[in-house]
């Protein structure tokens, strides 16, 4: 069981069911929703997950929905019509975030460059689907 919620409390989630794919997201679109170099994700089976509070929605690009607290502003999820069964989360919402460390890094080929990485994590160019990976 994972817990979480937005800063200021009006939104709460609790996600039954295993954690995967969990990431560190360096695309522009993460970035500019949450006003950081990356975005600590990770994905559950939408059937898991269950919000107190209802969490804004606005569809960021065709298919895409994020959802946010309309309250604090808090980044909450990303939803990929192309994959309606699963859902990502940011990690950092999560009451424990050590829960879930990243297993790898995507779209590192938009990572800012002064945003330096030093861990020995897989780097996708973009995502894990592409099979693409960083050279060395």
């Amino acid at each position: 069981m994972y817990r979480g919620g937005c800063l200021c409390g009006a939104v709460r989630y609790e996600v039954e069911g295993p954690a995967f794919h969990s990431t560190l997201c360096h695309c522009s679109m993460c970035r500019r929703a949450a006003g950081a170099p990356a975005v600590a994700w990770f994905s559950v089976r939408r059937s898991g997950l269950r919000f107190a509070g209802a969490p804004a929605s606005y569809q960021s690009s065709p298919g895409v929905t994020r959802q946010f607290c309309s309250r604090c502003g808090t980044q909450l999820t990303f939803s990929d019509a192309r994959t309606p069964e699963d859902v990502d989360i940011t990690t950092s919402s999560l009451d424990d975030p050590e829960q879930l460390p990243p297993e790898d890094h995507t779209f590192s080929e938009n990572r800012l460059h002064w945003m330096q990485m030093d861990d020995q994590l897989p780097r996708y160019l973009r995502t894990r689907a592409d099979g693409s990976l960083e050279s060395a």
